[in-house]
């Protein structure tokens, strides 16, 4: 007994050609069988064999089934048969969330709910709303202001960089974090807000009214032929911003460039590349390592270096993170600048954003920066090739040695 199977064959140029093939059943049969047997030992180990594979694929691997969750279910049960109260289960996962990044240990890996991520983004791009003009962080176990803005509230009113938040409104505050307390400094424009902080030991407060931030990411000055250009942070349109600046130093006069990054917390890489082609061209900026790729090298752009033969000094100080770092430590290898200030803050690690449902997302350290010459910036910052501190003092008195050097130079 015999069953037929037909082939089609499509010459190039010729008729199709029909050809009968004649197999047993048995074969058939026996075909079958080892067919059916490949497809139930597939569908038995395809979790193991497409993570396997999923890296090569472009895809993310599923590890949920590698962790045991019923220890988690044991004392959400428990909860939900004794707790004398009223459990959201949505508040629940949410904090659930929360846990599984805290566990991790690094403070740069956090999830956001949709409130949180937009405060981020907003943040990311300067778009701080109302508030009173402070640029803040965490500093000796206390949330300090860092620096205030220009033509803002908090340095109108008398607010000093090195003060500490003590109460906003009457409320204690300092226990809380850096994002809490901005939190309760902003508010709708016009509307009063009254801050204490800690100065030499002694109370201060100040009533303000809230003002939307003018808050641009990089600004310039001439002090003769000097061109003193400050980034705040790397926003997407930092480095056009620069270049535009660049692009009329020739007709100013300009001798040297003094960038200060002072402050400067980072942002995106993209932005710092862009600042960094108009020293470096076409070469690399910086490396990225990762457990889970190969190293991988970012270069500058090309044909936009027209500050490659113009002196520069770099400012830098304790709050320097981050994108500044590599701007600051390529610079540094390239010999294309002299760093002049205290040693940087030392965040040398990737992010990526990764888009959650409804709103959310989840910022995690994928990889570690390094500089060109692979000189490590994670926990280490940047040594300055000149050092020179400015005390809080400094600033309060508006005295900047480190800007003063820089001059010098």
């Amino acid at each position: 007994m015999s069953i037929l199977f037909c082939d089609i064959i499509i010459l190039m140029n010729k008729e199709v050609e029909w050809k009968e093939k004649k197999t047993s059943l048995g074969n058939a049969i026996i075909v079958s069988i080892l067919m059916l047997g490949l497809g139930v030992l597939l569908g038995m180990n395809w979790k193991n064999w497409f993570g396997g594979f999923a890296p090569y694929l472009g895809l993310e691997k599923d590890h949920a089934s590698e962790v045991d969750w019923s220890s988690l279910d044991e004392v959400y049960n428990k909860l939900a048969n004794y707790y004398d109260g009223d459990i959201s289960q949505v508040d629940v996962i949410e904090g659930a969330k929360k846990g599984l990044t805290e566990a991790l240990g690094d403070v740069y890996t956090v999830y956001m709910d949709a409130e949180e991520a937009q405060e981020f983004e907003d943040d990311l791009h300067g778009n701080v709303g109302a508030g009173i003009g402070v640029e803040m962080g965490m500093r000796d176990g206390y949330v300090r202001v860092l620096r205030t803005l220009p033509d803002n509230p908090a340095r109108k009113a008398g607010i000093l960089a090195g003060d500490i938040f003590y109460k906003v409104n009457g409320e204690e505050v300092y226990s809380l974090s850096t994002e809490e307390i901005s939190k309760k400094v902003r508010g709708e424009a016009g509307t009063e807000v009254e801050v204490t902080v800690i100065r030499d030991g002694e109370e201060k407060t100040f009533k303000m009214k809230r003002e939307v931030i003018n808050n641009v990411s990089a600004y310039v000055e001439y002090d003769g032929s000097t061109a003193i250009v400050t980034v705040t942070r790397f926003d997407n349109d930092t480095g056009t911003m620069v270049q535009g600046f660049a692009n009329e130093f020739a007709d100013k006069g300009v001798k040297k460039v003094i960038l200060d990054l002072r402050g400067n917390g980072g942002g995106y890489v993209t932005a710092a590349q862009d600042l960094l082609s108009l020293w470096i061209d076409g070469d690399t900026i910086l490396v990225q390592k990762s457990k889970h790729s190969e190293d991988k090298k970012t270069n500058s752009n090309t044909g936009k270096a027209i500050l490659k033969d113009m002196k520069t000094v770099v400012l830098v100080n304790g709050s320097t993170a981050s994108a500044s770092e590599i701007v600051a430590g390529a610079l540094q290898d390239y010999e294309k600048a002299t760093i002049v200030g205290e040693t940087t803050y030392g965040k040398g690690v990737v992010q990526n954003l990764f888009d959650l449902p409804n709103g959310a997302k989840l910022k995690v350290t994928t990889a570690s920066w390094y500089t060109p010459k692979e000189r490590s910036i994670n926990k280490t910052g940047i040594e300055p090739d000149v050092k020179v501190e400015r005390s809080y003092e400094d600033i309060n008195a508006m005295k900047d040695p480190q800007l003063d050097k820089a001059k010098k130079l």
